[in-house]
């Protein structure tokens, strides 16, 4: 997949940082933070960015992926503040309390176009499905809150898994049963998040397909726009 992003360079202290977003909105996709359980909606080309986004935040270690979200159409799914979407790699060592403060620093963009492979996605996804069945495994999706931004920490294979995740949504919910009418289908969850100490209800994120509206203009990929005209003569 092509992803056109803009690319930034805030210093914070000593250190500079590599933020990306992508350059043009995900205007009708949403996400509301877990209080344990979260929703993020999208349509086909939101979450078809989204496993994008994954995909690149996988093999971009040094580099901190920004999607903002809460600006898009309003959704009328889920409770709760509407939020912002940032992924890094454990070893950044990005503490959400800088976020606010990096934030405000991304005035001007570079542009820049980047191409993922969703081949070598594919196969760390399942390098890491075999790991995580393994005793004593600790590769794990950690999450945060803050800011208005759900944070989501985790390795190349637990954001490669998570893209996989992205991509399947995104190719079955234009077949799910009620979409056309604007109804929304779920198609399952963001991999296991790390729960909070204490018990109680696992912390979850659903995933939505719901196509934007006219929904009477909406059909599956593959299916025409309008019937061909029968031939002449043909009642």
């Amino acid at each position: 997949m092509r992803l056109r992003l803009r690319e930034f360079r805030p210093r914070s202290g000593p250190y500079t940082h590599r933020i990306v977003q992508p350059r043009h909105p995900l205007r009708h996709t949403s996400l509301r933070a877990p209080d344990p359980i979260g929703l993020l909606v999208g349509d086909h080309d939101g979450l078809s960015r989204l496993a994008g986004l994954f995909s690149f935040a996988a093999c971009s270690r040094h580099t901190i992926v920004h999607v903002p979200l809460r600006d898009g159409v309003p959704p009328d799914e889920g409770v709760g503040e509407p939020v912002d979407l940032v992924l890094a790699h454990h070893g950044l060592g990005l503490r959400p309390s800088q976020w606010p403060d990096l934030r405000r620093r991304l005035r001007q963009g570079t542009p820049l176009t980047v191409r993922t492979d969703e081949a070598r996605t594919g196969r760390e996804a399942a390098a890491r499905r075999e790991r995580r069945d393994r005793a004593g495994c600790r590769d794990e999706l950690r999450h945060a809150t803050h800011a208005r931004t759900f944070f989501l920490f985790g390795s190349r294979g637990v954001f490669a898994e998570a893209a996989t995740g992205f991509a399947y949504a995104a190719s079955r919910g234009p077949y799910q049963k009620g979409v056309g009418d604007g109804r929304m289908a779920y198609l399952g969850s963001f991999l296991p998040l790390v729960d909070p100490p204490g018990g109680g209800h696992p912390v979850e994120v659903m995933i939505g397909f719901k196509p934007y509206p006219p929904y009477a203009h909406f059909r599956p990929p593959g299916v025409p726009a309008s019937r061909p005209r029968p031939p002449a003569g043909v009642p």
